[in-house]
């Protein structure tokens, strides 16, 4: 015998996250663009699982996009993003890497909507993130599943060659 148990009371929820309001933590934020090189900054969410709620560890992403015309991201929709989790106000960063490092384990609140898109005539399901707010518990206890899942443990490494056994 292995010793494993099947609990369904450690069953989770999988697929669409439903339509409604999430507490979530940021867990990355990252400059991106698509193969055809259209830019835009990547949130990824987590639902947070030291909350009651539905969907805990879910992803979620939201996407910033950059405008063709400026080539700027339309600040507004950035600064309510900072707002809504709480960036200071005035704080000056070194770079706008630095900027978007400093949203990471940050809490706040989505509200999601599931909408369906045409593209090329192809129809599309989409969970799309409407409103963001502030978190109503601020005390972050999440558990993330691994301790390589955390942020602020997922840095890449310096590997030199001397460090390889081969």
């Amino acid at each position: 015998m292995t010793g494993f148990k099947v609990d369904y009371n450690e069953a989770q929820e999988f697929g669409t996250v439903s339509d409604g309001d999430y507490e979530v933590v940021i867990f990355n934020v990252k400059e991106d663009a698509t193969k055809s090189g259209a830019e835009f900054i990547n949130f990824d969410f987590i639902i947070r699982n030291d909350i009651q709620q539905s969907f805990k560890n879910s992803h979620l992403f939201h996407r910033v996009w950059k405008s063709k015309e400026t080539n700027k991201y339309n600040k507004g929709m950035v600064m309510a993003l900072a707002k809504a989790f709480q960036l200071p106000d005035g704080k000056e960063y070194q770079s706008f890497d630095d900027f978007l490092n400093d949203f990471a384990m940050r809490v706040g609140k989505v509200r999601v909507k599931n909408e369906e898109s045409e593209y090329n005539g192809k129809k599309y399901e989409n969970t799309n993130i409407k409103k963001f707010g502030a978190s109503e518990f601020q005390n972050l206890q999440h558990q993330f599943k691994t301790k390589t899942d955390s942020p602020s443990t997922s840095q890449a490494y310096d590997i030199q060659d001397d460090d390889l056994p081969f």
